[in-house]
């Protein structure tokens, strides 16, 4: 059987697999298994040992220690409670502009990103808080579900991110390190963080019904008071933020050491609002390990199949067909980014890292693209795997704890603008490619 065939052949049976409902990991694995024995002649020793040793390597990363430890920071901070202090502030300070409600909600999930870098700790935390607040305010129901799921997302890209630990422990490159995708992330992710601002603040302002002012009559506290509740709940996790970005970003700390102090600040926090006992210590560890397990499921199985599917020559035909093309490289990157939004449709965010990176990289060099530029443009377009359907995990997330109100309908309408804005800040990035770029060389030199 001819490699174009294989190639084809697996696709097909990945695809058709997970749209059967299987598990990820074990379809990735099952789908690898399948086609290199194909592949080889049916040698089990020598299929099974390319899979020990691909295991055994990646057990010995380092860098994959942040995992737990990011993990685990982010399960106490969502337990200490630090985001709702945030949001009553932000409540009165932005409350009286139209769609300042709305604001608030994106402003609360950017500084709730930068500290948890989970995207369900994210959407459950501001569906649970602003989902009924919005309600009450007289807020559009679509708007409101679109700016709370998207801005949840914000924690898969902004820093400290598990997306962004995954990659540079998949790659293994200098270029693409995880100090230099954290320091690559900060300005895209803030870059959509103000294009939902724009986008609300301006939608509000020219129909006032979409997300009007809150009356004067709730507003009580004095210029003092919005600032000292202000300073009060942002300096703590902001402290957090500075402390484990600040150290990796100084060349002070490896990403795993700054998770651990991470963790150790984010032990006190929850101890300082009182919301430290035995009893959220315990869930949040077997929450870690639950998903920790999950991540390093995925991860083998998608390391397996990638290294089979490069083995048999699959990369090479993909590249054939990418690079033969008689386009501008920037058509190439087009269908790269493409293929990428398809997957986010159905497959989760790890397992899309775990095939495409090691097929697209090669391709990306050959291209002559930045690598830590194209590597951004990969995780910024695997923010919309959360949020298009219809598997888009932050849509069921918010569903399941929104109030009964917000049905299905509203929240795929309310989606809608914000992965348009996701998509114009994608073709942003291409056009002024130092947006990435910039606090890297920066920080760590060209």
């Amino acid at each position: 059987m001819s490699i174009e065939v294989l190639t084809i052949l697996m696709f097909t049976t990945l695809m058709a697999s997970i749209a059967m409902g299987h598990p990820l990991a074990v379809t990735l694995a099952a789908v690898a298994t399948l086609f290199g024995l194909l592949d080889n002649g049916f040698d089990i020793s020598a299929l099974m040992g390319l899979f020990a040793n691909n295991t055994w390597g990646i057990f010995l990363n380092y860098t994959l220690v942040a995992i737990p430890l990011f993990i685990f920071m982010a399960q106490i901070l969502d337990r200490s409670k630090v985001s709702e202090g945030l949001f009553d502030a932000l409540y009165q300070v932005l409350g009286g502009l139209r769609g300042g409600l709305g604001m608030a909600v994106i402003v609360v999930s950017t500084v709730f990103a930068a500290t948890t870098g989970i995207v369900g700790a994210s959407v459950v935390a501001m569906g649970l808080m602003a989902g009924p607040a919005l309600l009450r305010r007289g807020y559009d129901k679509a708007l409101s579900a679109g700016i709370i799921c998207s801005s949840g997302t914000l924690g898969i890209l902004i820093p400290p991110s598990i997306m962004l630990v995954v990659y540079g422990g998949l790659t293994g490159q200098k270029e693409t390190s995880v100090g230099n995708l954290f320091a690559a992330a900060i300005l895209p992710g803030l870059l959509l963080s103000g294009l939902y601002l724009l986008y609300v603040g301006v939608r509000c302002y020219l129909n006032p019904k979409m997300g009007p002012p809150i009356p004067k009559a709730d507003r009580t506290a004095s210029l003092m008071q919005k600032f000292s509740m202000t300073m009060k709940n942002f300096v703590p996790p902001f402290g957090l933020i500075l402390t484990v970005m600040g150290t990796i970003l100084a060349g002070i700390a490896t990403p795993t050491e700054a998770a651990a102090l991470g963790c150790i600040g984010a032990l006190f926090l929850a101890l300082v609002t009182r919301k430290l006992d035995w009893k959220v210590i315990t869930e949040a560890s077997i929450s870690t390990a639950r998903t920790t397990a999950m991540i390093m499921a995925l991860f083998i199985g998608g390391k397996f199949f990638s290294v089979v599917f490069l083995s048999m020559g699959g990369g090479d035909v993909v590249a054939d067909v990418l690079l033969g093309m008689e386009v501008s490289p920037y058509v190439v990157l087009a269908i790269m980014m493409s293929v990428v939004f398809f997957m986010g449709m159905f497959i989760d965010w790890a397992a899309i890292l775990l095939v495409v990176v090691p097929i697209f990289t090669p391709i990306a060099m050959d291209l002559d693209f930045n690598p830590l530029w194209f590597a951004m443009m990969v995780c910024i377009n695997l923010q919309t795997s959360f949020l298009t359907p219809p598997f888009g995990y932050s849509l069921f997330y918010f569903k399941g704890v929104a109030p009964p109100e917000y049905t299905m309908s509203d929240i795929y309408r309310g989606i809608i603008p914000f992965v348009a804005l996701q998509v114009i800040a994608l073709v942003t990035l291409v056009v002024f490619p130092e947006i990435i770029t910039y606090l890297p060389e920066v920080f760590f030199g060209r």
